[in-house]
């Protein structure tokens, strides 16, 4: 279970991007900037994209183990959160995911293209000051 420091918790409910790293078929890093939400009951960050998009035929294809890499900074703090990345298209998990992220960022308008990335979370690495 991965249990976050309580500065650690509120850096990841203020509003700031991050950025998303998946694996491309030759291992190359795909990084783009994404807005995720972290729920610590389950230990996984989401992600909610649309089914047509790089990142979801990364994780798709399994490159790298289906390991991806989330990683949020402002100024000196950072947070990065590594796991397994899996794709779902379960629309009661896409509702949840689209509440969690109104809360943290902003509302979504509906999208039936509109899938989640599961980051199921086995290490963090954070700046020093917040890693306790």
């Amino acid at each position: 279970m991965i249990r976050l420091s309580p500065e650690q918790t509120v850096f990841v409910t203020e509003r700031h991007l991050a950025t998303l790293t998946t694996l491309r078929e030759d291992g190359s890093p795909h990084v783009v900037p994404v807005g995720f939400t972290w729920d610590a009951e389950l230990g996984i960050a989401r992600i909610t994209t649309r089914e047509s998009s790089v990142k979801v035929r990364n994780a798709a294809a399994g490159h790298g183990g289906s390991r991806a890499a989330i990683c949020q900074v402002d100024g000196g703090r950072w947070l990065t959160f590594e796991g397994t990345v899996s794709i779902s298209r379960d629309p009661e998990e896409i509702a949840e995911a689209m509440r969690r992220y109104a809360r943290r960022y902003r509302e979504l308008t509906p999208d039936p293209r509109r899938i989640v990335l599961r980051l199921a979370v086995d290490r963090v690495m954070g700046s020093d000051y917040m890693v306790r």
